[in-house]
């Protein structure tokens, strides 16, 4: 299973009343976690868009855990948690400076066209991308 880790400062607008990060904000952050995961496997979420193809969240599950505040880095780490060909759960855990898990997150993703959101196979549309994501996912 591969893992990436990724760095995020916590802005103070990302902050609300109580001084703490507001939770619609780590979606933000997983889906810089998932483009980064994406990267480190060699690909980028753009060259599969030119091609017609975008990969909507058909689920999300977040399930917050201590708090992060202002000044502090996060880190989140993303992995595949699973994958059939056609959808792809990305599994996330996001961490305070100490290492301690601030959130625990999956999203589930299904490749579509563009022009009709009919689901498409990506062994068949992305073969290269297939085969990372089948020695990546979690066993």
């Amino acid at each position: 299973m591969i893992i990436s880790q990724k760095e995020i400062e916590v802005r103070y607008a990302e902050t609300d009343q109580m001084g703490i990060v507001y939770h619609a904000n780590y979606l933000i952050w997983l889906e810089i976690g998932r483009a980064y995961f994406i990267q480190q496997l060699g690909f980028q979420y753009a060259d599969m868009e030119k091609r017609g193809i975008v990969s909507p969240v058909i689920d999300l599950q977040i399930s917050y855990k201590k708090p992060l505040r202002y000044g502090e880095t996060a880190t989140v780490k993303t992995w595949v948690e699973s994958y059939d060909g056609i959808r792809v759960v990305y599994g996330y855990e996001v961490l305070t400076p100490t290492n301690e898990i601030a959130a625990t997150a999956t999203s589930k993703h299904v490749c579509v066209t563009k022009e009709t959101f009919q689901p498409v196979l990506i062994r068949k549309y992305f073969p290269d991308w297939h085969e990372a994501y089948e020695r990546a996912k979690k066993r």
